[in-house]
């Protein structure tokens, strides 16, 4: 008997729906001040989990979500650059934007 694995779920911040941790991008405010697009799900700092659909995004910009989630405040450039990093597939290697 082989036992399944448990599969970790995450709310995306925009819809507000749960979905797999993998399926969903990790929005992280580092403790250098930076914000950037995890991929990998396991950068240093606090996280906020967003869809990979565009509409999420625009759902939690209007609802100021993501700004409760990181706890700060989100200047617009950031905003813009995370929905160009979306329409992008998501590349999450360097800053969003450093504030």
């Amino acid at each position: 008997m082989q036992r399944q694995k448990k599969i970790p779920l995450r709310k995306c911040v925009g819809c507000q729906e749960m979905f797999a941790k993998r399926d969903l991008i990790r929005v992280v405010s580092t403790p250098e001040g930076e914000i950037l697009l995890d991929e990998t799900g396991r950068r240093n700092g606090r996280g906020a989990y967003l869809c990979r659909k565009p509409e999420c995004l625009k759902a939690a910009r209007k609802r100021k979500s993501l700004e409760r989630a990181l706890k700060r405040a989100i200047p617009e450039t950031i905003y813009d650059a995370l929905a160009h990093q979306l329409e992008q597939g998501g590349s999450g290697d360097g800053p969003v934007v450093s504030s």
